[in-house]
């Protein structure tokens, strides 16, 4: 049931539509003051009173019902309380029934969203700096499929640019394709950090870098066979990571997929008048914006970013005919998104108030920055096998004689790499510390995966699901079932707000009111009522924070 839909409708007050009254309505933090709040101060401006008279007024004249079993004015707050054995015994038989389908919704049928994120570099190496958009953009991609979107996950490949000339010059000067097929990424890398090193000696160097990438473009063979087998390999030692993460993508059309397609956009800009000269380079000019020009071609007539993503995003409308085009990018290109966005709309795009420019925060070391030239990274794959080793220590230490350990050490190992970097709000930037991923006490993912685990016990030790009619709840049975009864809303705000770490944020929170109930309150006990009673909250825990971690991207464990 709509609780909030509900209230809203039978307050019905003059002057405020139901709406906006709902959307006023909120969860307080303590179920002792109520299952639900109106903040009446919302309310003062439009009713010309006081929030405490109006709460008073509006509580005298609520009329409760078998849904809603008390109305207070508490200091301005109008405080409902909602029958809770109705709701309990209603929403327990809700996640039971539903299953892995609790918390899905069809409210995006017929709706299409992009979503461009990871969008690693060719020839680069995948480093901890990459993880934020990896897995925030995969949570937002199972979030919106899970409520009935049609989703279109893009990796928007770094393919592009004098890099791969530098790349070039470097392998013909210190590698060879059996150095390469042997060392891979790393032996890319080493070149790439090597080039740079050299080039500050040796400026020239960028000139032969330059000739290097415009025979990629010309249509150079041996250029562009080198400059495949680099792509190759990335994509296939990438992948690794994709799947120990649990990412997939739809698309890996990247920069150079786009080659073709700036023409159109950059005439269509000279149509419209939109393209001014300024030093030789195109521009457009965005100061009634309070933002500086946008440059789309350089004075040698080569495109730029800007450029790339204006053709990326008309090719995804006509392509996709997206409700909305993500982009889950740092905030560090807050302003580029601001410009071509701008640009598009100048161009007379409806739909670019659908792109929307998804930032989080930067990852750096507790050294400083990271660099690929200067080879400061960490790489992402060395820190997924860290805490997977370190996962497998800790079950020798504490359960040796478990099964599948392997099997255990890899869910566990990388659900805490994902669930670290989604547990905060997004745009905070992150100051990477191994000590901090490789913890496993306090709020982390094994903590909540360890609980589905309980419960799983449980389940198995309890045997069917019998009658439990008529049983009388105790506080810490309603605190279990009344944060179960928020997971709907949670995946609907994370999708709202796009951001995951809700989803993180409340599976903690129910772990940690599940743990607290099966301390205070014995499940196999001599009630057979009170019995199944609390085997229908543990079934519902287990069911409901597997889809949270799901959604998340991250594997439950049978046992640990």
């Amino acid at each position: 049931m709509d609780y909030k839909n509900y209230i809203a409708e039978k307050l019905s007050i003059e002057g405020v539509e139901k709406d906006a009254l709902k959307s006023f309505i909120e969860i307080p933090p303590n179920n002792d003051m109520g299952d639900f709040a109106l903040p009446c101060f919302k309310l003062s401006k439009i009713l010309r009173s006081s929030p405490v008279k109006i709460a008073q007024d509006l509580a005298a004249s609520f009329v409760t019902d078998e849904h809603i079993g008390e109305c207070t004015a508490v200091n301005g707050y109008l405080n409902f309380k909602i029958n809770r054995q109705n709701f309990a015994f209603s929403l327990l038989d809700t996640v039971l029934d539903k299953g892995e389908n609790f918390g899905a919704s069809d409210m995006g049928n017929g709706k299409t969203i992009c979503i461009d994120y990871s969008s690693i570099n060719i020839a680069k190496p995948f480093h901890i700096g990459h993880l934020s958009t990896t897995v925030i953009g995969s949570a937002l991609c199972k979030i919106f499929k899970f409520l009935g979107y049609k989703v279109v996950g893009i990796n928007h490949l770094g393919d592009y640019g004098t890099q791969f000339g530098k790349l070039i010059v470097a392998f013909k000067r210190w590698s060879s394709v059996k150095a390469v097929e042997e060392g891979r990424l790393k032996e890319l890398t080493r070149i790439y950090v090597k080039y740079h090193d050299e080039a500050k000696l040796d400026p020239s160097m960028d000139d032969e870098a330059r000739h290097y990438f415009k025979l990629i473009e010309d249509g150079d063979k041996e250029s562009n066979e080198l400059f495949e087998m680099f792509k190759k390999i990335t994509l296939e030692e990438v992948d690794k990571i994709y799947k120990l993460l649990n990412v997939e993508f739809d698309s890996y059309a990247g920069e150079s997929f786009y080659n073709d397609k700036m023409a159109p956009v950059v005439n269509e800009l000279k149509d419209k008048g939109l393209i001014k000269i300024s030093d030789g380079a195109s521009i457009v000019d965005l100061e009634e914006y309070g933002m500086p020009p946008c440059l789309i071609l350089k004075s040698d007539g080569s495109s730029l970013y800007a450029t790339r993503d204006m053709a990326a995003a008309v090719y995804r409308k006509n392509t996709y005919n997206f409700d909305k085009c993500l982009y889950v990018v740092a905030y560090q290109q807050n302003l580029h998104f601001k410009q071509f966005f701008k640009v598009l709309e100048l161009m007379g795009k409806d739909w670019a108030k659908d792109l929307v420019h998804v930032a989080y925060g930067m990852v750096s070391l507790e050294s400083g920055s990271m660099s690929t030239r200067s080879g400061n990274v960490v790489l992402l794959e060395d820190v997924i096998n860290k805490t997977i080793e370190k996962a497998y220590k800790v079950i020798e230490d504490k359960n040796p004689t478990l099964e599948n350990k392997e099997q255990i050490a890899k869910a566990v190992g990388t659900g805490a790499v994902i669930f670290g970097a989604l547990c905060n709000n997004k745009i905070k930037d992150i100051v990477f510390s191994y000590d901090r991923v490789l913890s496993f006490e306090g709020e982390t993912c094994p903590y909540v995966q360890y609980t589905v685990a309980r419960c799983n016990s449980v389940i198995a030790k309890c045997g069917e699901l019998g009658d439990y009619s008529g049983v009388e709840m105790n506080a810490d049975e309603y605190q279990v079932i009344s944060t179960l009864g928020k997971f709907e809303e949670t995946i609907k705000a994370a999708a709202e707000k796009y951001e995951p770490s809700l989803v993180t944020r409340y599976a903690i929170d129910l772990a940690t009111a599940f743990n607290k109930f099966y301390m205070g309150c014995k499940i196999v006990c001599d009630d057979e009522k009170v019995k199944n009673f609390r085997l229908a909250i543990t079934k519902a825990v287990q069911i409901t924070l597997t889809n949270a971690l799901t959604l998340l991207g991250i594997e439950t464990v049978e046992q640990m």
